[in-house]
């Protein structure tokens, strides 16, 4: 069911939703995972959705570039993007790897591209991260030139917030947004997600936000609301 693809730019696999790998996709769903992981890690997600109301649907399962990452001591992991430690100062915000992040950006609208022409329209096309592949995520498809059915954003944050308004793309302006957070996440915390989703509230995006008892992880509760979400976005995209 799952197919290895090796590509020059990024190694990826893929699932197709209803079990038949010939059959053609309606839809397409590229998973972005965290620092640290890698394409495998969502497939057991994908394999607890029930999407047959929109037909076969793509998974697309990328595996992001191995690099040193500081917070980790160096130490050369999978990973979208660099991220440093926290500054001793509150007041003084974290840097960001920008450069790491445009790079990843590059990467990412590429499988967006690809899905295109292999015959999924961008409309069917959603955009989904966890931690980092949210950040990757919100980055990617707020500045996608062509209009996605939807982005979701699991455990993680808008990156580079303070360029968003002025780089976002004017295709997606009106792009439903999915976003999920766990209330104890000692990660990501949940102020630094409710900041990211009032940040793109206040640009006009219409953001799907819901909150769970868990840490840094997905829960069944929240698989259940993602998949009705989905239905709901690849469904009406298809009108």
């Amino acid at each position: 069911m799952l197919a290895p693809m090796n590509k020059p730019f990024l190694e990826t696999q893929e699932l197709v939703s209803e079990g038949n790998p010939a059959a053609t996709p309606t839809a397409s769903i590229i998973v972005l995972h965290g620092l640290g992981a890698d394409g495998n890690d969502f497939v057991p997600i994908a394999h607890e959705m029930d999407l047959s109301a929109i037909g076969p649907v793509r998974f697309v399962f990328p595996s992001a570039p191995v690099r040193p990452v500081t917070i980790n001591g160096g130490y050369a992991m999978r990973a979208w993007y660099d991220i440093h430690p926290p500054s001793n100062n509150p007041a003084v915000p974290r840097l960001e790897d920008a450069a790491g992040l445009r790079a990843s950006q590059d990467l990412v609208q590429g499988l967006i591209d690809r899905e295109i022409t292999r015959g999924v329209p961008a409309h069917r096309i959603v955009l989904m991260g966890f931690s980092q592949g949210c950040a990757m995520t919100l980055m990617t498809g707020l500045r996608a030139p062509q209009r996605l059915a939807g982005l979701v954003g699991l455990s993680g944050y808008l990156p580079i917030a303070e360029t968003t308004a002025a780089e976002r793309g004017e295709a997606n302006r009106d792009t439903p947004i999915f976003l999920a957070h766990g209330e104890d996440d000692p990660m990501v915390t949940i102020d630094r997600a409710t900041a990211s989703r009032d940040a793109l509230a206040a640009m006009g995006y219409a953001v799907e936000w819901h909150a769970y008892p868990m840490e840094h992880t997905v829960c069944g509760e929240e698989v259940e609301d993602l998949n009705a979400w989905l239905l709901k976005v690849l469904g009406a995209s298809a009108a």
